[in-house]
Formats: structure tokens, C-alpha cells, sequence
């Protein structure tokens, strides 16, 4: 799914440029508008476009329907990103992915691994093969990953999101390695419990369960803490690489260790 909703600026970029994946909702959508306010130049990214026109209003970021499983949907985020900034790109930050379901190894659905790994993993990879030549052109480029603590600490019922996030660490971990020398950072975030509107939702399905989640939690994280780390860890001076930064809520010692307070 692809769409040319977008601002009509097409002038090479003056300020410093961005695409975000996942900018319909939550961190995504988070780390679009706190970028724009920054002054950044951003290029807002994910399928649902009506929320997207929303963003669109609100911050004057140009945006556009991409779905970062398909090639082809990559392939015009890829043009589009081209003629917004002139050819160069000064960062990509993937936000796009999610967790599906809690069930155990032993009754793992095939289906929900597969569609963690492709989001998380293969269409994250896809989106930095694309653009990573606009990045090399910048003189000034950041692979900014947001993976998460299931990326380090395995718990139960987490198995398919602990594999693909892991997954998708290990990409991170491999690029800058492979890009050890060149003017391209790679910056991991590993936020842990964050309560956005949706992501419990989709993991589980149900509204009681996703409420659930965050019962008796003092102050979990919010999207706009994490948009905030994102923003420094970009906007940090070039020659400082935030490799791997966790981030958690006070009230979170570990994945699967948080404190809940339940009144009287």
C-alpha cells in the first residue's frame, strides 16, 4: 500500500531529515512530532494513512502509506524520500513492529511468529537496505533501531517477541559493525514497559487484558519518553554513538519483574 499524501515541499532539505517508520500511533508517532519541534525535516511513515493525514495537520511533516513488508511499498517510500531531500538522508528511525500473542512454545502460532519476524526484523532490514545509500550521501547519517528489553531478557509467554526483537538487535549489533569506519551511526533503543494505546491491544486482543498489563504500575513509561531519548540520541554531537541504550520505567527492575501497587 503506497500513497503520494504528502507536503509538497520538494526542495533539498536546509535542516537535518528524517523518516520515521510506525508514525501512525504511539513511539512512532511520538518521535515524528518531537523531531519536527526539534527542527528537523521528517518523513512520516506507516499503513494507516488517515491517522497519518492527522499527524500531517498537526506537525506539517510530510507523510506517506508504507507498508515495510512489500518491496514495492519500500520502493516508493525510497523515491518519495528522494524527492523530498534532495538524495541524501540524515536518519531513519524504525519504530514499526510489534508483539502478537503470549502463548507458550509449546502452543506457539506459527502465524504470529512469522508476522513478529516480518515487521520486526525483515521489514526493518528492508527499509535500511533502501535507504542506506541517502544516508552514506549525507556525510551525517543514523540507523536508529527501536528494539526492546525482550530483545535481552527472555520471559514467559514472550518467546516469538523475545526471538524477533533478538532478531532484530543482532541487526543492529551487525551494521554497525559493517559500517565501522563510515559516517553512519547505528543507535539502538530498548525501551521497556511503555503504555501507548495500542500495542498491548494488538498483542492481546482484548481491552481488559491490555488494561491488565499496566494494573497497579506507578508511572510506566509513555511514548513521549522514549520520542525523547530518540531525540537525543540524534541530535547528540555526530562523533557520540549511543550503541545500546535500555530505558524503563522506575517501577520496572527487569521484564519480568515489576513492582504494582494496589491500594489499601
Amino acid at each position: 500500500m503506497t500513497s503520494a499524501n504528502a507536503s509538497t515541499a520538494t526542495e533539498p532539505p536546509s535542516r537535518l531529515t528524517a523518516v520515521v517508520t510506525g508514525a501512525s500511533s504511539g513511539i512512532g508517532r511520538a518521535t515524528a512530532q518531537r523531531l519536527v519541534a526539534d527542527g528537523w525535516q521528517v518523513l512520516a511513515v506507516a499503513r494507516r494513512e488517515e491517522r497519518l493525514r492527522a499527524l500531517a495537520e498537526e506537525t506539517g511533516c510530510a507523510v506517506l502509506g508504507v507498508d515495510i513488508t512489500d518491496d514495492e511499498s519500500v520502493a516508493a517510500l525510497t523515491a518519495r524520500a528522494h524527492e523530498l531531500f534532495g538524495g541524501t538522508l540524515n536518519a531513519v528511525v524504525h519504530v514499526a513492529g510489534g508483539a502478537l500473542g503470549v502463548e507458550p512454545v509449546a502452543e506457539a502460532d506459527l502465524e504470529k511468529w512469522q508476522g513478529m519476524y516480518e515487521t520486526n526484523v525483515l521489514g526493518a532490514l528492508r527499509v535500511t537496505r533502501a535507504l542506506l545509500p541517502a544516508l552514506r550521501r549525507s556525510g551525517r547519517g543514523d540507523v536508529l533501531f527501536v528494539t526492546s528489553v525482550a530483545a535481552q531478557e527472555a520471559y514467559p509467554g514472550g518467546s516469538g517477541y523475545n526471538a524477533a526483537k533478538a532478531g532484530e538487535h543482532m541487526l543492529a549489533r551487525t551494521l554497525r559493525l559493517e559500517l565501522n569506519g563510515e559516517q553512519v551511526r547505528v543507535i539502538e533503543i530498548a525501551p521497556g514497559l511503555v503504555r501507548t494505546e495500542e500495542f498491548s491491544l494488538v498483542r492481546l486482543g482484548d481491552q481488559e487484558a491490555a488494561d491488565a498489563v499496566y494494573d497497579g504500575v506507578e508511572d510506566p513509561l509513555t511514548a513521549e519518553d522514549c520520542a525523547d531519548v530518540i531525540s537525543y540520541a540524534l541530535n547528540a554531537p555526530h562523533h557520540v554513538n549511543l550503541d545500546l541504550v535500555t530505558v524503563r520505567p522506575l517501577a520496572q527492575a527487569a521484564a519480568h519483574r515489576i513492582a504494582r501497587h494496589h491500594g489499601v
